[in-house]
């Protein structure tokens, strides 16, 4: 039986929940952001190297949008560990230490680290922006519909490098 008393307070936990998977994306932003200064660091293309370096500075514009929507929220920004987001900068780590340096094969493995965590953003920044929606938060859905429009082309990018130098690498042989 549904009563208004139990309405508000689900309405109440789903925002909880809400906010806390704010603070998840905000850690993993930032988190992410220091991967990717290791993997342009790390790649041999200097076009990707290019996509990294664009895609950071997309990132500390994306923190300081999540930044607004904790202010929306009427929060203070605050990180929660994102284990997702932690163990795929810790692959790309491991990708950078399992290839050759200057190689198109280590090349592949940061395009695949980058396109791993740009999914994993995707999914989260839809889902939080459908969730916004639907608690009538228009604001804060333009927000992070703003940060996944960039996390979209910036996961196109990097489907490209990959058709451009891995494609034409692997052919090759």
């Amino acid at each position: 039986m549904n009563t208004k008393n139990q309405t508000k307070n689900e309405s109440a936990l789903f925002r909880e929940f809400f906010i806390d998977q704010i603070r998840d994306i905000y850690w993993a932003e930032k988190h992410l952001s220091d991967g990717l200064k290791k993997m342009k660091k790390a790649a041999t293309s200097e076009k990707l190297a290019a996509a990294f370096a664009k895609h950071i500075d997309e990132t500390a514009g994306q923190i300081e949008r999540l930044k607004k929507v904790f202010e929306l929220l009427g929060k203070r920004a605050q990180g929660k560990k994102c284990e997702a987001m932690a163990g795929i900068v810790a692959e790309a780590e491991e990708a950078i230490a399992d290839t050759e340096k200057d190689t198109y094969t280590r090349d592949a493995a940061l395009i695949m680290a980058g396109q791993k965590a740009e999914h994993y953003e995707i999914a989260s920044y839809g889902t939080l922006k459908y969730y916004a929606e639907l608690m009538g938060e228009d604001e804060i859905a333009r927000e992070l519909g703003d940060t996944l429009q960039e996390e979209k082309n910036t996961d196109e990018i990097l489907s490209c490098l990959t058709d451009e130098g891995v494609r034409e690498m692997v052919t090759a042989e």
